[in-house]
């Protein structure tokens, strides 16, 4: 009996170190004896006596040298006695080794730590750490200045969405997904809101441009590249895809062209293209690829519940607006002016969904957007608030890099609005702001890491105009006025 335990014993002891033998090799990865690389970086090794590990590549150098030595000699040797004779020294690039002594000397394999990769926590994803509408537009507040109206439709759009993602098999009541079509004129930041968006919250949310996508068949994207991008950004996981948000920028380059003479690969049939994509289908998309070919694998995406926004500038939208308001203008004392439009900066929020159908977009694509809105047109006054109110003003940045180099950046009032007035007219809103802060400060970023002198700079009016200069102040004198 007690020969028995003992057996057992020892067949638990040699199971419980073959484990741990294997838990070290797992562990661990072989080094190459020449190159000193894991065989994660060089690939499967070769294994010789005496604990040799040995990457392909050395393996294969070794066998050049020895195949690019004189050797041809031997070749003419009778037999391996004459070899023996021979005094190996003499052959150029030929060493021989005594594996003995190398085993000898290498009492274990070169091993090294593998490294583990890093796995990050998921939050559960639910409808309670999606936070409440007026959370979500809080945090746009502190990113995007202006556009009430615009944050507080995608706050209640993105916050409906995923109560109706969470809620929809609950009980007999389904709710319909309402896609949003966001229409403002250049630089009014309708990209930017999208963005801070995608930062904020912690759900997949794809951005895609519209320009790119082209009928199938046709050189360009495919109108399935939009779900393959939300799968990536997703960790190519399809279910949490299946809940995320699309951004559709430049929305308006889809529109119907008005020539009929050439074939519209990139217009009205890239909009009937997108009609399933809008309403929910099964959609068969690339894993890991953005375009469809034999060596990539391929998965199915339900586009049922995710929440697509368009956005577009609308080039021309407003002289359809004005056409359409103006046509009660006739002769008589209750006729309109037909220039009382011209000069209305907010005239694309009076858009209707004929407009839109005039511009060129179908009627069945705009049945699919549902919640249709306009962003205002900046003033001078939004683009100073611009200029030094958000988070991640242009100004803050600025004054950032010139931190570094321990001087202060500061802006006179005055020259904060010969800035914005300056982007008023160059007509490409927010945009222009940055175009011009480049222009006046590339001189004082230059000039300023050469006198280490320098404590401040005050950027002035006459300096924006250029009619002065900007008011430097040595350290010295800014010490004596701290100390005053």
């Amino acid at each position: 009996m007690s020969d028995n335990l003992d057996i057992t014993n020892t067949e638990k002891n040699e199971t419980i170190a073959s484990s741990g033998t294997e838990e070290k090799e797992q562990e661990y990865e072989k080094v190459c004896f020449m190159c000193h690389r894991p065989e994660s970086k060089t690939g499967k090794m070769i294994d010789l006596p005496g604990n040799i590990s040995i990457c392909p590549d050395c393996m294969q150098k070794a066998f050049d040298i020895m195949n690019s030595s004189d050797l041809s000699n031997l070749q003419n040797m009778q037999n391996l006695s004459n070899l023996q004779n021979m005094d190996l020294s003499r052959i150029p690039n030929v060493s021989f080794i005594n594996l003995g002594d190398l085993q000898n000397s290498i009492p274990r394999p070169q091993q090294v730590k593998k490294k583990k990769k890093e796995e990050k926590p998921q939050a559960a994803f639910d409808i309670h750490s999606i936070p409440a509408p007026h959370r979500i537009k809080a945090k746009l507040d502190d990113y995007v200045v202006g556009q009430e109206h615009a944050k507080k439709v995608i706050s209640v759009a993105v916050y409906n969405h995923y109560k109706r993602v969470f809620t929809n098999t609950m009980d007999e009541i389904e709710i319909e997904k309402s896609n949003m079509l966001m229409i403002g004129p250049t630089g009014c930041g309708k990209t930017y809101l999208v963005k801070t968006l995608a930062r904020l919250l912690d759900v997949p949310l794809a951005i895609a441009d519209a320009t790119s996508l082209t009928e199938a068949g046709y050189i360009g994207d495919d109108i399935e590249s939009v779900i393959s991008k939300l799968l990536a950004a997703a960790d190519n996981d399809v279910e949490r895809a299946q809940q995320g948000i699309v951004f559709i920028d430049e929305i308006d380059k889809i529109a119907k062209k008005r020539n009929a003479n050439q074939r519209d690969v990139s217009g009205e049939s890239v909009q009937q293209g997108m009609l399933k994509l809008l309403e929910g289908s099964d959609v068969e998309v690339p894993v890991g690829a953005t375009s469809k070919n034999a060596m990539v694998p391929m998965t199915t995406v339900n586009t049922k519940n995710i929440l697509f926004i368009c956005g577009g500038a609308f080039p021309g939208l407003e002289d359809i607006i004005k056409e359409r308001l103006n046509k009660q203008a006739a002769i008589g004392f209750q006729s309109d002016l037909k220039d009382k439009y011209d000069k209305d900066p907010d005239l694309l929020t009076q858009v209707t969904l004929e407009d839109l159908r005039n511009f060129g977009m179908i009627p069945e694509f705009i049945g699919r957007l549902p919640v249709v809105f306009a962003l205002q047109s900046l003033s001078r006054e939004m683009l100073v608030k611009i200029l030094k109110e958000p988070k991640n003003a242009i100004l803050k940045q600025y004054q950032k890099l010139l931190e570094l180099d321990e001087v202060k950046l500061d802006f006179e009032e005055g020259a904060l609005e010969a800035i914005a007035e300056r982007a008023m007219e160059r007509k490409t809103g927010a945009r222009a702001l940055r175009a011009i802060i480049e222009e006046f400060m590339l001189d004082i970023m230059y000039e300023i890491p050469k006198d280490d002198n320098i404590g401040q700079v005050l950027i002035t009016r006459e300096y924006i105009e250029k009619t002065g200069g900007p008011v430097i102040t040595m350290r010295g004198m800014l010490a004596l006025g701290n100390k005053s």
